[in-house]
């Protein structure tokens, strides 16, 4: 009887190691899955929501960009709520159009007199302009990461700078810079040609 017990419960542990070993976890898309696969996204599905949590991993994310001496310009003002969404909707123009079923919509903009900048003086030609610089590589960081986790996105420049301060509360002493949808894409959007890279690229 003993030994009887002792076979059952092994083939009860091998059964469940066979059920275990048959269950795929969801696969991880490689890093150039994430860039093949990302586009500019216009139209997108109402069905599917993206949460604060999940939002707040993708700006985790984008702050593991580069930055000049790490000062982190960059801030991102996260519109969630549907009543706010459709104030920021009111500030992108004709964009407005292609935001339909769209999760979030988040604005980037940096903080002056940093990225350039060493202890409030300008170091360099170019000054805030590092600054527009440091926020488009958190931006690139944003927009892949989000990719990564199954959202969409869309950068639109075409927007009301001084509406979004009001509607945010922005200080003056940030530039406001892009306006980013969030959500699901409901169309599979088309990869658009590229330039030959040799166009692009010069060795020396």
């Amino acid at each position: 009887m003993k030994h009887r017990s002792i076979l059952t419960l092994a083939a009860v542990a091998l059964a469940l190691i066979s059920c275990t070993q048959g269950q795929k976890s969801p696969a991880t898309p490689s890093f150039d899955e994430v860039l093949q696969s990302r586009r500019s996204v216009r139209s997108y599905d109402a069905s599917k929501t993206i949460s604060e949590a999940e939002i707040r991993e993708v700006v985790a994310a984008a702050q593991e960009a580069p930055s000049w001496i790490n000062y982190e310009p960059t801030k991102f003002y996260v519109a969630i709520t549907p009543g706010k969404i459709e104030e920021v909707k009111g500030a992108v123009g004709r964009n407005r159009e292609r935001l339909e079923g769209v999760s979030a919509l988040i604005v980037t903009t940096f903080e002056n007199s940093k990225s350039g900048f060493v202890d409030g003086n300008q170091v360099d030609p170019i000054g805030d302009m590092w600054g527009a610089h440091d926020c488009g590589l958190a931006t690139s960081y944003f927009i892949l990461k989000a990719r990564s986790m199954g959202f969409d996105t869309l950068i639109m420049g075409g927007r009301n700078a001084e509406e979004l301060r009001t509607i945010f509360s922005i200080p003056e002493n940030e530039t406001v810079m892009a306006v980013v949808a969030l959500g699901y894409r409901k169309d599979e959007p088309k990869r658009p040609e590229r330039r030959e890279i040799d166009e692009i690229l010069k060795f020396f």
